[in-house]
């Protein structure tokens, strides 16, 4: 348990109460005005310092020392799940949309989550040996999420996302070859090698990519719902985000126009409870649930938990017909979780969270795991199939790393090509198209 000291100039008239303030246990990150003297700001440390939260297992002092000193806690906090909703699974699976899955169908689900996870694994292990730069924000732990929502969208639906992007990529139908690619920089990939690990793009299926700007995606998924909408298009716009990103200004400018103008967007929060190391806790503020900040712009909301393949393609499917439907924005938040850290520069991963967090819950919430038992209960997997999905994609992802190596970086005179201003003019010559 680490603490951080925070010192006021002195403040002889600080109140009494201050002073007696039991220690400190899992509170949030604050400051502390130099001019407080106010008890109502006492009462507020006071109120901090026995938050709802348990305490963790250290315990940091407040004194004064020369002025102020406060020791507030900066260790771990509770977990964001820590046991699966088995009755809403239930209920899940008895919706038409997976109860009317053919065996091979939910096969191919599974196959899907397995073949994101190689991926991720195998391009772990091409940064580590240098093959790939920049950054590298792996969706290991998190692949129920992407799976379970691009596979219930719609002819007229598109999708879009922030940097950890990876796993939606191929859940849309993009190839491990271009996508391994693009990290490697190389000009086969599915950006030219211009875009790395954070600018995955595919618009020919619908996917607008990875954005590297915080929410910076969440006014262009508008937009692409806006477009549907304009144009009289019968789909809607599903637009992934962070729970780190929900607290921008423009994510919120975003709901606003959402909802003022009505438009179907489904705004997905992927909540894996910490935002870079910075807890939940620690970073948001909110009621029950994040999603609730919906209710400021009379917009739906609804929170799962997000583990199991069958809730999310289920509160996805019913909340996206309503979006075309009904032309309405709908803020969803999936309860999910990530066992590596915030990219694979998080050197401290384990540090805001412990080690038995990750382990309790790759043993209990594990998506392929969950499912792959799911599966097996039905009837309609065996051992050898599994074992067969594990090597097709081990090798696919092998595969995969062979042709980036192999691909050529993109030349010096593409330095010019695929840019925005060609588009914009009478006469272009990138040949670019434009979708909308």
């Amino acid at each position: 348990m680490a603490s951080a000291v925070f010192r006021a100039p002195s403040l002889a008239e600080a109140p009494e109460s201050v002073r007696r303030l039991p220690p400190f246990t899992d509170l949030p990150l604050f400051h502390v005005r130099p001019d407080c003297r106010e008890d109502w700001k006492a009462a507020r440390l006071r109120k901090n310092a026995l938050g709802e939260r348990k305490a963790n297992d250290g315990r940091a002092p407040i004194g004064v020392e020369g002025g102020i000193v406060l020791r507030f806690a900066t260790g771990m906090a509770e977990p964001p799940i820590d046991a699966p909703d088995t009755e809403a699974v239930a209920e899940a699976s008895r919706a038409p949309i997976n109860a009317d899955l053919s065996p091979e169908a939910k096969r191919d689900l599974l196959a899907t989550m397995i073949r994101i996870r190689r991926f991720e694994e195998r391009s772990l292990r091409a940064y580590q040996q240098g093959h790939i730069g920049g950054f590298l924000h792996l969706y290991i732990g998190q692949e129920s999420v992407a799976t379970g929502t691009v596979s219930v969208l719609g002819e007229h639906d598109h999708f879009i996302t922030a940097y950890r992007d990876h796993g939606h990529a191929l859940a849309g139908g993009m190839s491990m070859d271009e996508c391994m690619a693009e990290l490697y920089g190389k000009a086969t990939g599915c950006s030219r090698g211009k875009g790395g690990s954070m600018h995955f793009f595919a618009p020919e299926r619908h996917y607008w990519g990875g954005h590297g700007i915080v929410a910076g995606q969440t006014p262009l998924g508008l937009g692409l719902a806006f477009a549907l909408k304009y144009k009289q298009i019968p789909g809607c716009c599903l637009c992934f985000l962070g729970e780190g990103a929900v607290n921008q200004g423009v994510f919120h400018e975003s709901l606003n126009l959402a909802s003022l103008w009505s438009i179907p967007v489904v705004y997905i929060i992927e909540n894996n409870g910490y935002s870079m190391g910075t807890s939940e806790a620690r970073s948001s503020r909110f009621s029950d649930h994040l999603a609730s900040r919906a209710e400021a712009y009379d917009m739906k909301w609804e929170t799962v938990v997000a583990n199991h393949i069958y809730t999310v393609r289920e509160a996805t499917e019913r909340h996206a017909r309503h979006a075309r439907e009904h032309s309405q924005p709908v803020l969803l938040e999936y309860k999910t979780y990530r066992y590596r850290g915030h990219s694979v520069a998080d050197a401290n991963s384990e540090k805001y969270r412990t080690k038995e967090e990750i382990e309790h819950y790759q043993e209990t919430m594990d998506p392929i795991t969950v499912y792959r038992k799911t599966l097996q209960e039905e009837g309609i997997l065996d051992n050898e199939q599994v074992q067969a999905m594990e090597k097709a994609a081990k090798d696919e992802a092998a595969a995969a790393a062979k042709f980036a190596e192999k691909s050529e970086f993109p030349p010096v005179s593409s330095i010019t090509e695929d840019v925005y201003w060609e588009s914009d003019q009478p006469e272009r010559t990138s040949g670019g198209r434009l979708f909308f």
